[in-house]
């Protein structure tokens, strides 16, 4: 039998009834799935590296589950946002593609109106502004309307275009200086902080709005 002493190894001298009789006595080695043991070796079981490895996949798929889930929700939220400023803009869902721009309105939408505030607490046109251009298109612009009408290309009203800077005049007839700006989005649409709303949307076809309009300027290159 494998892995029992050699025959070779057995003399004359073992002969004897009671040397045969312990002999007999004696319990053979049992081996399982016919797996030979080696005096010092070491047999490491498979089974342990098959649980491990089921492990590891247990692992992957959680961690596949969980990305994809993550995914899975940014585009739902992405999606709705889209939606949802479509349908305050009445326009199409296309035209609202800027989905780092609608989570900027979106994480400012509401906040009050305060002269020289720059907070989610409160904040002015300008510091508006301010903030969109630089987290959405990296653009840097200086502090006040007036400023940033000084260093905008002036366009006209029908070319504008997603980040333009659209100027008025609030502060009575007989000022032409520039006291109020807002990011355009699109549809004659723009976003602002009004002194009445807080950060909205506001419409340059109203009359409010249209009679005190300035001018468009771009600021994007």
């Amino acid at each position: 039998m494998t892995g029992c002493r050699p025959a070779s190894k057995i003399t004359s001298k073992d002969t004897s009834t009671s040397t045969a009789t312990k002999k007999s006595a004696r319990k053979e080695p049992k081996f399982i799935n016919n797996i030979e043991v080696t005096p010092g070796n070491t047999v490491t079981s498979k089974h342990k590296t098959a649980t491990t490895k089921h492990q590891n996949n247990t692992d992957s798929s959680a961690n596949s589950n969980s990305a994809d889930a993550t995914a899975k929700a940014n585009i739902e939220r992405a999606d709705w946002l889209q939606l949802k400023y479509a349908v305050m803009m009445d326009a199409s869902v296309e035209k609202v593609s800027n989905v780092s721009l609608l989570k900027k309105l979106e994480d400012w939408w509401g906040t009050k109106y305060c002269m020289g505030g720059n907070t989610k607490n409160c904040i002015d046109c300008s510091a508006f502004t301010m903030n969109i251009l630089d987290d959405v298109y990296h653009v840097k612009l200086p502090r006040t309307a007036q400023e940033q009408y000084a260093m905008s290309d002036k366009i006209a009203t029908e070319d504008l275009k997603e980040g333009d800077l659209v100027f008025f005049h609030t502060s009575g007839k007989k000022s032409k200086s520039i006291s109020h700006v807002g990011v355009y989005i699109t549809n004659n649409r723009f976003a602002n902080a009004s002194t009445s709303g807080g950060v909205t949307i506001s419409d340059l076809n109203d009359p409010y709005w249209k009679n005190r309009y300035t001018g468009a300027g771009r600021v994007i290159k």
